[in-house]
């Protein structure tokens, strides 16, 4: 009863030869055989299966060997013609994918294998599914796990990599610096502008300033009528603002000032109505005294200039 029932699991199968001569397939479940007559052999995985083979040296079109390690997925569709059209379906999908991997690899240099993954895939599927369908077995994908090239060729492609990164870097650092001085000049270009603009404004604000304080200075003197004398006081005051440079020796003295200081000899003590100008009491030249020199300052026409030379000098007053 033991060897009559026979139980199959799910996704596998078996087949049963009959006095040495294939019989049938059976299923998964539960299946009735005959002892001692029909013989099961071992089960066989319907399932898709995924097998790593090892890295296999391959020669490319420019004459270099590269290891290259592929990974395949395959299913049993057909038990009987798996375990009776072929001894080891396994060991021969590795040996037909060794010899068409050289025959891929040998058509392409180094540049185009490691850039070709998917191609050569493509092209290790069509001919393992073509070779493969008499042995009741699909291939459904080849992977290309891993292209080693020689140690040689990975440090100068390493090299490579660096300095196509180092020149990168560089570019990228160049065109920041490039950015940042673009950036600068802007910004120093817009802040020129502002200053300009606020110098611009300020400066007008300032002469309308001016010009406003002086209709206003203009206006009250008019308005108030000031006579000779404040204005002849005036010029009296602005004297010494004339003097105060280091290097002043010689200026010239408009003829206003000589008719403000006819003015100012008439307000105090000068000569009445006949019009000539008054002159001072006394003159006197400072010559190794103290004190300050005396002016002396003649009447000119209008519209003349007096050339005034201080008295430090010791230099009379010149028309």
């Amino acid at each position: 009863m033991v060897r009559t029932v026979r139980i199959v699991p799910q996704a596998h199968a078996a087949n049963v030869e009959r006095l040495g001569r294939y019989l049938r397939t059976l299923d998964a479940g539960l299946n009735f055989v005959i002892p001692f007559i029909d013989r099961v052999r071992p089960l066989i995985d319907l399932r898709e299966q995924v097998v790593s083979f090892p890295p296999q040296p391959v020669i490319t079109e420019d004459n270099l060997v590269v290891h290259i390690d592929t990974v395949q997925y395959f299913q049993v569709t057909d038990p009987r013609a798996a375990q009776y059209e072929i001894a080891d379906y396994i060991k021969a999908i590795e040996q037909l994918t060794i010899t068409t991997l050289r025959n891929v690899i040998g058509s392409l240099d180094l540049e185009a294998t490691l850039v070709s993954r998917e191609q050569i895939s493509t092209q290790l599927r069509a001919v393992l599914d073509d070779a493969s369908t008499k042995w009741g077995v699909r291939v459904n994908r080849v992977e290309i796990k891993a292209i080693d090239p020689p140690p040689t060729i990975q440090e100068a492609m390493e090299k490579q990599m660096r300095a196509e990164r180092d020149k990168r870097a560089a570019i990228l650092t160049a065109e920041g610096a490039r950015q940042s001085a673009i950036l600068t000049a802007e910004g120093e270009k817009q802040s020129a502008i502002l200053r300009a603009e606020g110098a611009k404004a300020a400066a007008i604000l300032e002469a309308e300033g001016q010009a406003e304080a002086i209709g206003r200075v203009f206006d009250a003197v008019h308005r108030h009528n000031a006579d000779p004398k404040l204005l002849a006081y005036q010029y009296l005051q602005m004297l010494p603002e004339l003097a105060k440079g280091q290097g002043n020796t010689f200026f010239v003295i408009p003829s206003e000032v000589t008719g403000a200081l006819q003015a100012v000899s008439k307000a105090f003590g000068g000569q009445g109505d006949d019009g000539e100008s008054a002159k001072p009491a006394a003159e006197e030249k400072t010559s190794g005294q103290d004190g300050p020199p005396a002016l002396n300052a003649p009447a000119q026409p209008s519209g003349g200039a007096t050339a005034y030379q201080p008295a430090s000098q010791e230099a009379p007053v010149q028309q």
